[in-house]
């Protein structure tokens, strides 16, 4: 019988093998060390994790400068330089030019077909040097003071990777953002998108277009808003939202007992997952949109799609508002003031909150002092927290329609919608007629065991 390790060398070899038949590798471009394919070079990482090289996806003829994991049998190309303008043939040449930039061009012209285009000083045209690092990013440096002035990492592909920010950079404007390959054969920019939405108090969503499909939401300290079942034991999520940028990524939890290799991806049909690689393949543990619930707009505006039922899910309207149409909610009853005219808020648990790129956001508040905050603005609709991770802390606070927001059936967050005093009242004697009739029955229920031990039952005592 053969070697489970053996054989999983075997299979590596014979895919390295099938990607680049005869392969030298390099460890960096330099202006003197160009890459080419006709040559069969790759550029490796420094621990051989990543290489970068030329390839052909799928059944295409077509030639592109990519970089894949390079210590797995199935090619996964996680990063694409050329994808909208892929060569014809093998004459394609990766190197430095007289002006200290990364081009593509083909053996014969000079004319790039595409650029790291940074713009240098003249001092600085003959100093640069493209190496690969062990995350799999693509760095152009100076060589003398290996300042890096261009990285992959800040043009993703459909692939999002350990360390790779996504979001926005707003002190350049830069605006970090998965697109899907158009198919399997070609990776050219495909209709589908996953950013961050920077309006409002940022999220991150996925989009068809300029359609929004999904949205992910925000990271409130201890899960995404949008999906608090995406927790993982192998890896963490920074979250900055500041005057300097609004972005967010994952890191692999250090010292862990195995290697974990991940990887998150929009493909070609606008869903996004993320697998992990066991042995010889990539097992997808989780992807959205998953349902009903999950798409956009399903439920309209001032109500909610209640996922409790596993069979049919269901738009309801809040509390204080009636159904407008199929889809729609409004206010059962019109023309009443609600400010300050005794009016409250109501809690709704296992939330996932309204879309907060219409959302105001304080993260100098407590939930206390956002209560009154939003009680005090007789145009602020609903409030909740920003983070989760010290009992609550940050205020989002919503003026006017709620939109996209559904129930889970036991993570998510609270939600505390304004009312009128009417149904607050409402909602204070359903409570309290809900005690009473508890109070009520547990009585009955001690006085049953009172008369069950004063005729000796022996149960009734083991009870007590």
């Amino acid at each position: 019988m053969m070697n489970p390790a053996k054989g999983n060398t075997s299979l590596l070899l014979l895919s390295l093998l099938l990607v680049c038949p005869i392969c030298t590798s390099l460890d960096t471009i330099t202006p003197d060390q160009p890459l080419k394919d006709g040559d069969g070079q790759l550029l490796l990482s420094n621990q051989k994790t990543f290489a970068l090289g030329f390839f052909s996806p799928g059944s295409s003829s077509y030639r592109y400068v990519g970089i894949w994991y390079n210590q797995i049998t199935e090619q996964t190309v996680a990063w694409v330089a050329n994808r909208d303008t892929p060569l014809k043939d093998h004459s394609g040449v990766l190197s430095i030019n007289s002006k200290g930039n990364l081009v593509l061009h083909t053996q014969n012209q000079t004319t790039p077909i595409w650029s790291t285009n940074v713009s240098f000083s003249v001092s600085f045209t003959n100093n640069s040097m493209a190496k690969l690092l062990d995350i799999g990013n693509l760095v152009l440096v100076q060589q003398d003071s290996q300042r890096v002035t261009w990285q992959s990492f800040d043009y993703p592909t459909n692939t999002l990777l350990p360390l790779m920010k996504l979001g926005l950079d707003r002190r350049t404007g830069l605006n970090r953002f998965l697109t899907s390959w158009k198919s399997k054969d070609d990776p050219g920019i495909g209709n589908h998108s996953f950013r961050m939405v920077p309006t409002g108090y940022p999220q991150v969503s996925l989009y068809t277009g300029q359609t929004l499909l999904w949205r992910m939401g925000f990271w409130n300290g201890v899960t995404w808003s949008g999906v608090p079942r995406i927790l993982s034991e192998y890896f963490k999520v920074s979250w900055v939202n500041n005057q300097d940028e609004s972005t967010f990524m994952y890191s692999i939890i250090p010292n862990l007992p195995t290697k974990v290799i991940v990887k998150m991806v929009v493909d070609e049909s606008g869903i996004v997952e993320r697998s992990l690689w066991q042995e010889t393949t990539w097992v997808e543990y989780w992807f959205a949109p998953q349902g009903f619930c999950d798409n956009y707009l399903n439920c309209g505006p001032n109500s909610y799609c209640d996922s409790h039922n596993l069979v049919i899910f269901e738009c309801k309207c809040f509390l204080g508002f009636e159904p407008k149409s199929s889809r729609d909610c409004m206010r059962e009853k019109q023309g009443v003031s609600m400010c300050n005219n005794g009016e409250g808020f109501v809690k709704l648990a296992h939330m996932k909150v309204p879309d907060t790129s219409i959302a105001h956001a304080d993260m100098s508040l407590s939930m206390k002092e956002c209560e009154q905050k939003c009680l005090r603005n007789c145009s602020c609709m609903a409030y909740a927290s920003a983070n989760e991770s010290e009992g609550g802390i940050g205020c989002l606070t919503w003026h006017g329609d709620l939109v996209d927001t559904r129930t889970f059936p036991d993570l998510g967050q609270d939600l505390y919608i304004r009312v009128d005093a009417v149904v607050l009242d409402d909602v204070g004697s359903s409570v309290v007629r809900a005690t009473t009739l508890m109070i009520s029955a547990n009585i009955l229920v001690a006085r049953a065991i009172t008369l069950a031990i004063n005729a000796g039952n022996p149960v009734a005592e083991a009870i007590c």
